[in-house]
């Protein structure tokens, strides 16, 4: 197994992540990997070489970003935005003295990450709590992530599927499909 150096998250965290089909993906490519906080999209800083240690992967890269996953990432970004603008605005309402320096909601929908400058407190803890409930919860959306992580079963996304209870007539494609629009 191969394994490449990808900077991942708000932070720009960087591991190592191992390619279990052995592909080799190149320097600055966008991909999407899987950490121990869930489905990420992260960025090819090197390609595998002698130094790298695959046991110690940090994660799995799982594929290119493809066309679906770069529309996921601008819909998260979209999610991000709101949950930033709604925390600063509870922040302020309710006089907490802490900076929210950035959010960040992962691939999955399943992580949703506040970073604040300052002391965090119970009633800041109180408040992302809150937030989370609003921004992670959504099913509509949760199936949406699963159908471009997952697919809706083998040939998922062909022309050979359709018609035999996959893609265009399984529900949570269609909900793909509503979102490409």
């Amino acid at each position: 197994m191969s394994s490449h150096l990808v900077r991942v998250g708000a932070m720009g965290l960087v591991g190592q992540f191992r390619s279990p089909d052995g592909a080799i993906y190149p320097r600055g490519r966008r991909v999407v990997v899987r950490t121990v906080r869930g489905v990420e999209a992260g960025e090819v800083l090197a390609e595998p070489s002698g130094w790298q240690d695959a046991a110690g992967a940090d994660g799995e890269l799982l594929r290119l970003m493809t066309v679906e996953d770069e529309m996921l990432a601008e819909r998260m970004e979209r999610r991000r935005d709101e949950a930033f603008a709604e925390c600063n605005k509870l922040l302020e309402d309710r006089r907490l003295p802490v900076a929210l320096m950035d959010v960040e909601l992962l691939m999955d929908g399943q992580g949703l990450y506040f970073y604040f400058l300052g002391e965090v407190t119970p009633d800041v803890d109180a408040l992302t709590a809150e937030l989370a409930e609003t921004y992670e919860a959504t099913v509509q959306f949760r199936k949406f992530t699963n159908t471009l992580l997952e697919g809706c079963g083998p040939g998922c996304g062909t022309e050979e599927a359709k018609g035999q209870g996959g893609c265009s007539s399984c529900a949570s494609c269609a909900v793909a499909e509503a979102c490409k629009k």
